[in-house]
């Protein structure tokens, strides 16, 4: 799930996997990098937020070591690797787009 916050200009991530031991959040705006933005855990919910400029963008949750995409994502396009990336769409005004 992706909440886009207008006050704060944040996009917060998270993602319900309570059994999961270590989540990582990967995308166009980290370069896909596996490790630079680890989620942290809270009541069984892994969270992130990040400032994001207005865009899309690409990514995919790092679960215990296999990918999976945000089943609430704002759009999903068809990965080079296989199966779909998840999408968010960052407004100008930070309120969330149609889908």
């Amino acid at each position: 799930m992706i909440d886009l916050n207008p006050k704060t200009k944040k996009a917060t991530f998270s993602l319900d996997k309570p059994d999961a031991k270590k989540v990582f959040l990967a995308g166009d705006f980290n370069k896909w990098d596996q490790k630079s933005h680890p989620m942290k855990k809270v009541k069984g919910v892994w969270m992130l937020s990040l400032d994001l400029k207005p865009g899309e963008y690409k990514f995919k949750y790092l679960v215990d070591g296999h990918w999976h995409n945000d089943p609430a994502a704002h759009k999903y396009v068809p990965s080079p690797y296989g199966g779909d990336d998840s999408i968010v769409v960052v407004t100008p005004d930070f309120k969330p787009s149609k889908k």
